[in-house]
């Protein structure tokens, strides 16, 4: 690809206050993309962030003006789709992608009717568009689906025919590649796109940025006692994370590990579920052992703290495409121990880099969430093993740099056939 031609990512939003792995991903390679010489900016929507213009780690982003096409809708059911999943639109945004100077490829991070505005632009111009797929969509149950538009209820949808404009639903049959970063969505899109070109590109660690914490800053800043035995979660606080699974069974877990402590780290998606488990650990009397940390900013220091103080990390989650933060746990040298679902399922080896529970199994099974817990927190040469294991695996595959390197030549790849 043309080095003088910019990459020009395209999420639905980028917010460094509501950071997820959609956002780690285009600022880490777009970070190395810059150092090899290609141009790369970001252009995104006003969603919960109204600035139209910042600059990220030397990445410039461009914001424009959107709406939701709802009647009646309120202005609390906006800024929950804002959050999560909102189908939105921005005029703007497609006149200024439709006349951006010198765009080598536009990759873009969403689909709907935002991804129906960039394969318009691009077909139009006549240059080529990927499409990364993050979320996990295939995977996520039907029940979650509806979740996300219910603050849509009692509205009246006239957005169609500006899906129809766009051809919003050809987006990833027209796309010059679909980027899958969960395996198993990798192999249902292989299935259903055969005559596309797809690639499985995972996420990356910042292997060097992990690697050192300081646990006691950290246990000390949000009083947490040196003797406890620290459970951690990093995960947007959300249904589909499963934290109050955890919670539930932090009663029976204290039973063997009486020095136990969660720690959920995350930014606040659903407040109704943080009720739901601040109420629920209350009821059980184990208040005493949960700290709930709203969120902290990618760039906080106190986010590698964080790994770096507790004793194994857990993500419970009921699907999950990847998993960002379980790499980011095995840079920082700490066991995990996770759901067997999704793209979990195919990045941990099971007793080498982790161990899998069932997240809805009852106590009694051994792959339960609280027997696969307690078994960690009585053995600590097994935690030392797994963590060790687990730091060579990230080392040696999920570098950002090979990340990058992988995505560079998907990059040159599509555009090469494009010219062609």
């Amino acid at each position: 690809m043309d080095a003088k031609k910019s990459v020009v990512h395209i999420p639905r939003r980028f917010v460094v206050n509501e950071w997820g792995g959609s956002e780690t991903f285009i600022a880490e390679t777009s970070k190395r993309l810059l150092a090899r010489g290609y141009p790369v900016e970001i252009m995104t929507t006003q969603a919960l962030d109204s600035r139209k213009k910042e600059t990220y780690e030397g990445i410039p982003i461009r914001r424009y003006p959107y709406f939701y096409p709802y009647f009646g809708l309120s202005r609390r059911a906006k800024q929950l789709l804002d959050k999560k999943a909102g189908n939105l639109f921005s005029f703007s945004l497609w006149f200024a992608l439709f006349k951006a100077p010198s765009v080598g490829i536009m990759h873009l991070h969403t689909g709907k009717r935002l991804g129906g505005i960039v394969r318009f632009c691009a077909k139009k111009r006549n240059i080529p568009y990927v499409v990364s797929l993050h979320g996990g969509k295939l995977a996520v149950p039907q029940e979650e689906q509806q979740t996300w538009v219910e603050p849509t209820r009692h509205t009246v949808e006239w957005g169609r025919i500006l899906g129809m404009l766009v051809g919003s639903r050809k987006v990833l049959s027209d796309a010059g590649a679909i980027i899958c970063v969960g395996y198993d969505e990798y192999q249902a899109i292989l299935k259903q796109y055969p005559s596309s070109y797809v690639e499985y590109l995972p996420n990356g660690v910042d292997i060097t940025r992990f690697a050192k914490g300081d646990k006691h800053s950290f246990r000390k800043r949000f009083k947490i006692a040196d003797d406890r035995f620290v459970l951690l979660t990093v995960a947007r606080i959300d249904v589909q994370k499963n934290q109050l699974g955890l919670v539930r069974q932090l009663k029976a877990i204290r039973e063997v590990v009486p020095n136990v402590h969660y720690v959920c780290l995350g930014h606040v998606t659903n407040e109704q579920y943080l009720q739901s488990m601040l109420e629920e650990a209350a009821s059980m009397d184990v208040a005493d052992a949960l700290t709930v940390i709203p969120g902290l900013a990618y760039d906080d220091p106190a986010l590698v703290d964080a790994y770096h103080a507790a004793d194994c990390f857990v993500l419970p989650s009921l699907h999950e495409p990847f998993g960002m933060v379980v790499l980011e746990a095995w840079a920082s040298g700490l066991c995990v121990a996770v759901s067997k679902r999704g793209g979990l399922a195919s990045l941990v080896e099971d007793t080498q880099t982790g161990l899998f529970f069932d997240p809805q199994a009852e106590e009694s099974d051994q792959q339960s969430m609280k027997e696969v817990i307690c078994s960690l927190a009585q053995d600590a040469s097994l935690r030392g093993r797994l963590a060790a294991q687990a730091l060579t695996k990230a080392q040696m595959t999920y570098s950002w740099d090979r990340i990058t390197d992988k995505l560079e030549e998907i990059y040159r790849r599509v555009h090469e056939h494009t010219v062609s």
